[in-house]
């Protein structure tokens, strides 16, 4: 099952486990069963500490416990957990046999005083590069909390539980029976989902702290870098996110970030993130900003207030709150979000397989969308609003050379179609006829752009363009003194994560300046 490569990899790793355990299977005589038991004998080959037994009882096969002597950790994998997903096999064998997981003393702690039952049971995808994020930290808890139990579950490999639940995206959390939550989620939104408290002690804590000399409202590449810069000229900083790494969580394949020929969304997020904590920098997680207040004079210090209730005072602040994917705001886009409109064909387009589908967008990302559904799904249509596409030339030849692949130019979406429980087509106009039509199908996936997360300075002093973006000079200044934006919030043409943090690092060496100077 796997390569020599891979053993010698992973029998490194192995040898940190300190405690015996054991590997439980539930098999069949199918060939994914076969597939899963050779996994697992390679795994017990590689440590004197694993046994593997092969009397498990669970109703899903191919699946796999892992137990210490004696106690159910309440740890399982229902599938082959492979691609994306075996970092969180290794994690999860380290952390059963022993070894401490990289979080904090207080997570550890909140984690072992949940108190309840917790049954999750996680919905995931090979190829879904958000999914490692959930599993990971739902076996940390059911590791470390013996009320809490988690399964995760390849949605490809059990599609009649995700037929019969009409999972259409992924990340898909169950608790206890019921939906959870969709999409990607790191340990502590979890924890504050389930530990109700948790929010409001951490408002109250925050809103203790003293006054930064500057503040980084945002974490993803921008925000990053500001927080580097600054922290460097031994200032105090904060960064405040709603989640540390913004939209690159969400990326895929990364290939034009200089010197580095190939990386993946959540692995520059995070070695950025690992980077800023080489520094004197207090990383402030789980906070949405939702209101700017100014400092009444210039030199005074400027307040932000967020969605949890806490408030936090900077000298100076570094606006890098980054953009999200466009909707297309038309009727029945909310009402069947996850329920076939996806907005991420790399995580949700296994759970299409062999169906007909549609990406609305022909620039690069659309047609790229495209291309790789096209190995997956039935059929796909590529709707453009323009009489032409505009991603580039080889990318096009490539899409066309497509064989289950349509490409519709000059169309205007109009409606998502469903049953009231999922899409089943979509409505659209031929922007030269004004004729309007409809097209069978059961997915589609969105990709037009981004928008600017500015909403909660609409009623700020911030000068915003008329596309919503915030207004900067060439220091980054915004029309506020001893206010800075950066990245893809800003005016800044060409939204790429590098220029994103040059103008993290210009914004934070601005901010400096200005602090030098008032």
């Amino acid at each position: 099952m796997l390569d020599d490569n891979l053993k010698s990899q992973l029998k490194a790793y192995l040898q940190k486990v300190t405690q015996p355990f054991e590997i439980v299977a539930s098999l069949d005589d199918g060939a994914k069963s076969q597939e899963l038991h050779g996994l697992l004998k390679d795994i017990v080959a590689l440590c004197d500490k694993i046994t593997l037994r092969l009397d498990g009882m669970d109703a899903r096969k191919p699946s796999f416990a892992l137990n210490r002597p004696g106690e159910e950790t309440g740890v399982v994998f229902a599938g082959i957990p492979m691609g994306h997903e075996f970092t969180s096999l290794v994690l999860a064998l380290l952390q059963v046999g022993g070894h401490p997981p990289k979080v904090s003393d207080d997570t550890l702690a909140q984690i072992k005083a949940l108190e309840g039952e917790f049954h999750f049971e996680t919905y995931y995808s090979l190829s879904c590069q958000n999914c490692p994020d959930v599993v990971q930290a739902l076996n940390l808890m059911a590791i470390f909390n013996p009320g809490v139990r988690h399964v995760a579950i390849d949605g490809a490999l059990f599609q009649g539980e995700v037929e019969e639940r009409q999972i259409m995206s992924v990340p898909s959390i169950y608790l206890n029976g019921e939906p959870f939550d969709q999409g990607r989620m790191s340990l502590e939104q979890i924890l504050a989902k389930v530990d109700t408290g948790a929010a409001q002690r951490e408002a109250a804590k925050l809103n203790e702290k003293d006054a930064f000399d500057v503040l980084v409202v945002g974490g993803g590449p921008a925000g990053a870098a500001a927080a580097i810069y600054a922290a460097r000229k031994g200032i105090r900083t904060g960064v405040a996110a709603e989640r540390f790494g913004g939209q690159v969580l969400d990326t895929m394949a990364i290939e034009n970030f200089i010197s580095v020929p190939y990386t993946e969304g959540p692995k520059l997020a995070a070695a950025l993130e690992q980077h800023v904590k080489e520094y004197e920098a207090d990383i402030i997680n789980l906070q949405r900003a939702v209101k700017l207040i100014p400092a009444a004079d210039q030199g005074g210090e400027h307040e932000v207030e967020f969605a949890s209730g806490a408030r936090l005072k900077s000298k100076t602040l570094i606006l890098s709150t980054g953009a999200r994917w466009r909707e297309m705001n038309v009727p029945g886009e909310a009402e069947y979000r996850n329920k076939g409109v996806a907005y991420c064909p790399h995580c949700d387009g296994p759970l299409f397989k062999g169906k007909r589908v549609a990406v609305i967008g022909g620039g690069n990302s659309g047609v790229e969308a495209a291309i790789d559904l096209a190995g997956i799904v039935g059929h796909v249509t590529l709707i453009e609003f323009m009489d032409e596409m505009r991603a580039d030339a080889v990318l096009q030849k490539k899409l066309k050379s497509l064989p289950n692949v349509e490409i519709i130019l000059g169309a205007r979406t109009t409606e998502v179609n469903g049953d009231g429980t999922r899409v089943n087509g979509l409505t659209y106009e031929e922007r030269a006829s004004g004729e309007i039509k409809r097209l069978e199908l059961e997915g589609i996936f969105v990709q037009i752009g981004l928008v600017p997360n500015t909403e909660w300075l609409t009623d700020s002093p911030i000068e915003l363009s008329q596309r919503g973006e915030i207004v900067i000079d060439e220091r980054g200044m915004t029309s506020v003194p001893g206010i800075f934006a950066a990245g893809d919030v800003t005016t800044v043409p060409y939204k790429q994560i590098v220029i994103a943090m040059g103008e993290g690092s210009k914004a934070a060496l601005g901010a400096f300046d200005y602090l030098i100077r008032h």
